[in-house]
């Protein structure tokens, strides 16, 4: 039996080894930095020995995105309700990327569509359809999420910090940018978890003002 297994078996490696090694990588040394030569350095065997494991370099990234996703998406979603589960998972995205930041490109360039990928939409589908949401409209709310929190992480820091946009307005001219001084004058606690919250929490209104809008009289 043992001469029937393959050179990846041989070295006692597994998928989920090869995908987690991975993204150990990218997390070291960034994303450039990933080839199958170098991970199979990291793992002490042949780049051949991963195609065992993953077919492809584009096999390895879509294995990468799934990784960081079955971090962030519980399975299934079981919350009674639909708001809270997505404003659970815009909030698990959001800590994920910071806390794997030379992912974001990737996450943001490749909708990976792996098994179980498919798998967690399906089941975040099923949630928002019986919600009252139809298929289609409850994909487009899952990628508006998640569109909302990569475009939103790519404008903090690897600790979360971002650039105090009010206070660069505290300068501005109130005759001539009334309502910009005004604003900066107001004083608002902001900071990018706060307007995080304050988009998300609109966008949810507006996906619940339409499916009120959608359901029968």
């Amino acid at each position: 039996m043992s001469g029937n297994r393959t050179r990846g078996q041989r070295a006692g490696l597994t998928r989920q080894a090869v995908l987690e090694a991975a993204m150990t990588l990218v997390d070291r040394d960034g994303l450039k930095a990933l080839s199958m030569r170098r991970l199979g350095a990291e793992l002490g065997v042949e780049a051949m020995t991963l195609y065992s494991h993953v077919s492809s370099k584009d096999a390895l990234l879509d294995g990468l995105v799934e990784q960081l996703f079955a971090r962030v998406a519980p399975q299934p979603f079981t919350s009674a309700s639909w708001q809270a589960e997505l404003r659970d998972y815009a909030h698990s995205l959001l800590a994920a990327l910071l806390a794997h930041p030379n992912m974001i490109l990737l996450v943001a360039s490749r909708p990976a569509t792996t098994s179980q990928n498919l798998r967690t939409m399906e089941n975040a589908l099923e949630m928002l359809r019986v919600a009252g949401f139809p298929p289609n409209i409850a994909l487009d709310m899952l990628y508006a999420v998640s569109g909302f929190v990569v475009g939103h992480v790519t404008t903090i820091s690897r600790d979360g910090a971002a650039p105090d946009q009010t206070r660069s307005l505290s300068d501005v001219d109130p005759d001539e940018f009334p309502l910009l001084a005004e604003a900066a004058r107001a004083g608002h606690p902001t900071g990018p978890h706060a307007r995080f919250d304050f988009a998300l929490d609109a966008m949810l209104s507006g996906f619940e003002a339409a499916r009120t809008a959608r359901s029968p009289r």
